[in-house]
C-alpha cells in the first residue's frame, strides 16, 4: 500500500504518521534530535514499517519541518514542550506510559543510567526512598565522543554535510530537576555496566556494579553504615555477581573493602576473596570509608582502618 505523504501540500498524512510513531514509542519524552531523525528516516526510506510512503519533495530545513509537523502535534495536545529542559529541546509525549523522572532522564540522555541509591532502590536492596535521583553518565569529553559515534550511526551515511548543519545535534542537555525531583549526575571514568528494563527506556546499573558503586561512593548510597547493612542482608544472594564484578573491574583497595564486608558482614568464604587478601598492603589512605577520618581500629587481614562508627 502506498501512502501519499508529501512535505508540501498534502502534509497531513505525515503528521498523522508521526503521531502514530510517537504513540508506539516505549518512552515518555522525545528530544528534538530524535524527532528530526524520525522524520528524516521516514523521508529517506520512503516507508514506515511495511507501509510505503510517496514522498516527492526534498527533506526541508529543520525549522520548516518543525513548524509543519511538530507544532501541529503540540497544538493537538500530542506533544508538549517539557518545562524542565531547554526550550524546544524535549517534548512530553502525552499519554505515553512511564512518566517517572528516571525514564525521562534515560530518554533524554542515551548514555545515562540509574545508579547508586536509585539503583539500590530499583533492585530492592534498600527500603529507603531517595529524594534525589542518582544517574551516571560518561564525563563530558567521552560523552561528546559517544554522541558523535551515535549521530554517525543514526544517519546511516545518508545525511549530507549541508543537512547535518541544519538538523538538531545530539547534545548533552543540562538538567538538574525533573518533576520536582532533584537530579544528582555522576560523571564516572568507569564504563558503566547497566541493563535496559524491558519495554522501557529506563537503564539501571547491574547488581554487581551497584555493589561496587556502594564502595566507590558510599555517600551516594546512604552512607557507609547503610552500605554495611546492605552487605549483611543482601550480599549472600548476589555473591557470584559481586565477586565477578570486583574481579573484572575493582582495584586493590575496592577489593579489600568488598572482601572485608563480604567476610565480616555477609559471612561469605570464597577462594577468590582469599586471593584478594594476599595482595593487600598497608597504607595511610587504606580506610573502609573513604570520606571518614582514619581510626586506629584495624583489620590486619585487609590492611584497612575500620573508620565507621
Amino acid at each position: 500500500m502506498m501512502l501519499p505523504c508529501i512535505f508540501e501540500g498534502n502534509s497531513v498524512d505525515l503528521k498523522a504518521l508521526l503521531a502514530r510513531y510517537l504513540r508506539e514509542l516505549d518512552q515518555p519524552v522525545i528530544t528534538d534530535y530524535d524527532l528530526s531523525m524520525a522524520l528524516f528516516h521516514f523521508h529517506s526510506s520512503k516507508k514506515y514499517r511495511s507501509e510505503a510512503l510517496d514522498l516527492s519533495a526534498p527533506f526541508p530545513p529543520w525549522q520548516e519541518a518543525c513548524a509543519t509537523f511538530v507544532q501541529p502535534l503540540i497544538d493537538l495536545g500530542i506533544l508538549c514542550p517539557h518545562k524542565d529542559f531547554p526550550e524546544g529541546r524535549v517534548f512530553t509525549i502525552i499519554g505515553n506510559r512511564y512518566q517517572e523522572p528516571g525514564d525521562i532522564a534515560c530518554s533524554v540522555d542515551p548514555f545515562a543510567y540509574l545508579s547508586h541509591l536509585s539503583a539500590m532502590e530499583y533492585h530492592g536492596l534498600t527500603n529507603r526512598s531517595p529524594k534525589l535521583l542518582f544517574i551516571s553518565a560518561p564525563p563530558p569529553k567521552e560523552w561528546s565522543a559517544f554522541a558523535a559515534q551515535k549521530m554517525e550511526k543514526d544517519g546511516r551515511g545518508l545525511l549530507s554535510e549541508e543537512l547535518k548543519g541544519q538538523l538538531p545535534r545530539l547534545i548533552n542537555l543540562p538538567f538538574d530537576r525533573i518533576h520536582k525531583t532533584q537530579i544528582t549526575r555522576y560523571a564516572s571514568i568507569h564504563r558503566g555496566a547497566f541493563k535496559t528494563v524491558e519495554g522501557r527506556k529506563l537503564r539501571v546499573s547491574t547488581i554487581g556494579r551497584t555493589f561496587l558503586d556502594m564502595l566507590r561512593r558510599p555517600d551516594y548510597c546512604g552512607g557507609m553504615r547503610h552500605v554495611m547493612e546492605i552487605f549483611g542482608t543482601s550480599a549472600g544472594q548476589y555473591r557470584p555477581l559481586i565477586i565477578d564484578e570486583l574481579d573484572q573491574h575493582g582495584n586493590a583497595i575496592e577489593k579489600a573493602r568488598t572482601g572485608y564486608l563480604l567476610e565480616e558482614y555477609a559471612h561469605i568464604q570464597d577462594e577468590r576473596i582469599n586471593e584478594w587478601a594476599k595482595h593487600c598492603q598497608r597504607g595511610g589512605s587504606r580506610k573502609l570509608d573513604t570520606e571518614a577520618p582514619f581510626r586506629e581500629i584495624y583489620s590486619e587481614r585487609w590492611c584497612l582502618s575500620l573508620n565507621v562508627d
